[in-house]
This record gives C-alpha cells, sequence and structure tokens, in this order.
C-alpha cells in the first residue's frame, strides 16, 4: 500500500480527523494537494454540515481532479427529506468524488467486527481522539442532563487511539482527562489501533477515482 499515491486530489474532511490525517501525511501514506476540514461535531448541526461540506468542496474540487470525502453515512441527517443522505449533497457539487465507505468517524478506525471483539460483551461508548480534544463542538450544547441520560447507560468509554492522544494528553494535561470522564460519568479506557483500515478506505476512494469508466459504446 505504500506505492499509492493521492497527488492530483484533495481530501475533504470532517476536522474530527485531523490528528489522524496529519499523522498520514506525515508517515508519507497521504500525499494529497490539499486537504480541507470542516468544523468537528457538525452532525449536531446539519445545515451547518451541508454548508461547510459544499464550501470546502468547491475549494478542492477547483483544485484537483477528484476529491475524497471523510464523512460517514450516519453523519448527516436532513430532517426535511431523510431521503436526501450525505451522498446526495455530494453528487450535487458535481465533482469527481468519493466518499469513504463508513458508518462515522468511530467505523473509520475500527470495523464493527473489530469492535466487538474490543468490547467483549461490554456496553461501550466509543471514542475517537477528536472527540475529546474538540468536545465543545462535538457535544454542543450539551448539558449533564443530556450527559447523564446518555453515557452511564455503558459500562465503559472506549477511546480508540491510533496516534497516541491518550498518553500524550495524561502526561501533559491530565485534567482535560479526569473532567472528561467525570462529566460522563464512566471511566475512559484508551486502546491503540491502526490506521490500517482508514488506509484501506482511502486506498478503496482512491482506485475508484482513478479507473477509468468504460465506454457504453
Amino acid at each position: 500500500m505504500n506505492d499509492l499515491s493521492f497527488a492530483g486530489l484533495s481530501i475533504v474532511s470532517c476536522g474530527t480527523l485531523r490528528m489522524e490525517l496529519n499523522t498520514l501525511k506525515e508517515d508519507g501514506f497521504l500525499d494529497a494537494d490539499k486537504i480541507y476540514y470542516t468544523t468537528p461535531g457538525l452532525h449536531e448541526i446539519p445545515r451547518d454540515l451541508e454548508s461547510q461540506l459544499v464550501r470546502q468542496m468547491g475549494k478542492g474540487g477547483g483544485d484537483s481532479s477528484g476529491l475524497i470525502v471523510l464523512y460517514g453515512d450516519r453523519c448527516f441527517v436532513d430532517s426535511t427529506d431523510y431521503f436526501r443522505s450525505i451522498d446526495t449533497v455530494i453528487q450535487e457539487q458535481g465533482y469527481s468524488a468519493c466518499r469513504i465507505k463508513a458508518h462515522n468517524c468511530i467505523d473509520m478506525l475500527a470495523s464493527e467486527e473489530e469492535r466487538d471483539e474490543i468490547a467483549s460483551g461490554r456496553r461501550v461508548y466509543w471514542l475517537v481522539p477528536g472527540w475529546i480534544e474538540y468536545k465543545k463542538n462535538v457535544f454542543l450544547e450539551w448539558d449533564a442532563g443530556k450527559a447523564n441520560e446518555t453515557f452511564p447507560s455503558n459500562d465503559t468509554a472506549i477511546l480508540l487511539d491510533p496516534v497516541g492522544y491518550y498518553e500524550k494528553l495524561a502526561m501533559e494535561d491530565p485534567e482535560k482527562l479526569l473532567e472528561f470522564s467525570d462529566w460522563m460519568g464512566i471511566s475512559i479506557e484508551p486502546v491503540p489501533v491502526t490506521l490500517d483500515r482508514l488506509k484501506e478506505l482511502l486506498a478503496s476512494c482512491l482506485k475508484s477515482l482513478k479507473t477509468p469508466v468504460a465506454s457504453k459504446d
């Protein structure tokens, strides 16, 4: 997979995945022309998500021959038209684009089968580093009541961590971890994972965009 090149393409991604994509750039895997980010946590505000996604796709579409979009199929719900999906929004822009095939950012780091194995029968609230780093955006307008209704119904919170975020935060800002765990009302368990699944999803989109469309003649 190391011989892949994303040159000529741009990435449009939820800002939640900024750390993961920066790591892939630093490792030399991701050589896309540019990466455009939307504000983390816009699944809470679908209209803002659509607006920012369209704007960033417009920037990337003007710079590159194709776009890879890092949003899950469960990240956007149009309350006025439930048949209008994130893929509909992407297709409406008219660019050569591929959305990676995952449900959300959790699914981009570990498949359902992998998560089942990690959970080992426990009820888990799944986290990625960006959900802690950008808490104010991801959990916009969540008060203590909503947190108490949501998190304690799980046995634990598991942080899928492919970038060493938990260990670094524990050393540099342990109070941030303690405050987040206290707010959730459950413990946070870090589980190191690789970026292999995200790489595979990106590679699949790359192949889709680079494969010529067969003529109908």
